[in-house]
């Protein structure tokens, strides 16, 4: 995708694959004005997915947006996106029992929220685990608002580079093998 973010709505409908420097990949997508979709591919909670996460999507300046948000695990994160530069920083704020337990998070969160709360009311929540990351964003694609083709199953190993090389989505940005 060669596209210069300017505004909000050039950044609304991206679809990215990033890699923080201490080697977790993940996969995002911006929805819509409140909404995010994203799946784990590496790190401490890698195959765990999500679906309409509620978050809050601001444009800082042209070309530089923050999102944020708090999921039922109590993990709280918080991101800034610079596509222009290929670059993103992460903060990632998790509670003790996903540091302890992150086995209980790698799922499909939207099918057990009822287990996410449960064991963040079960377990400790403090102290924080606060994971301060760079990134080098591998792949952006315009998929559009509100697709929900995105991110609409458990990754797999070979996932990303099947997105990079052009293998999942179709040129209406729909999965090819569904």
């Amino acid at each position: 995708m060669t596209k210069e973010f300017k505004t909000l709505d050039d950044f609304l409908g991206t679809h990215f694959i990033y890699t923080y420097d201490n080697g977790w990949e993940y996969e995002w997508y911006a929805k819509n004005d409140h909404t995010v979709d994203y799946r784990i591919h590496g790190g401490m909670v890698a195959g765990r997915w999500v679906t309409d996460q509620e978050a809050n999507i601001v444009m800082l300046v042209p070309g530089i947006y923050k999102v944020a948000w708090t999921e039922p695990t109590g993990t709280d994160v918080a991101l800034d996106f610079v596509p222009n530069e290929g670059k993103l920083n992460g903060t990632i704020f998790f509670p003790k029992w996903v540091q302890d337990h992150p086995e209980i998070t790698v799922t499909y969160q939207n099918e057990h929220i009822d287990v996410m709360e449960a064991a963040r009311e079960k377990y400790d929540t403090y102290p924080k685990l606060v994971v301060p990351e760079f990134a080098k964003i591998t792949y952006m694609g315009d998929a559009g608002q509100n697709n929900e083709d995105v991110i609409s199953e458990a990754p797999y190993a070979s996932l990303p580079d099947d997105i990079r090389a052009g293998k999942y989505f179709d040129a209406n940005y729909k999965r090819i093998n569904k």
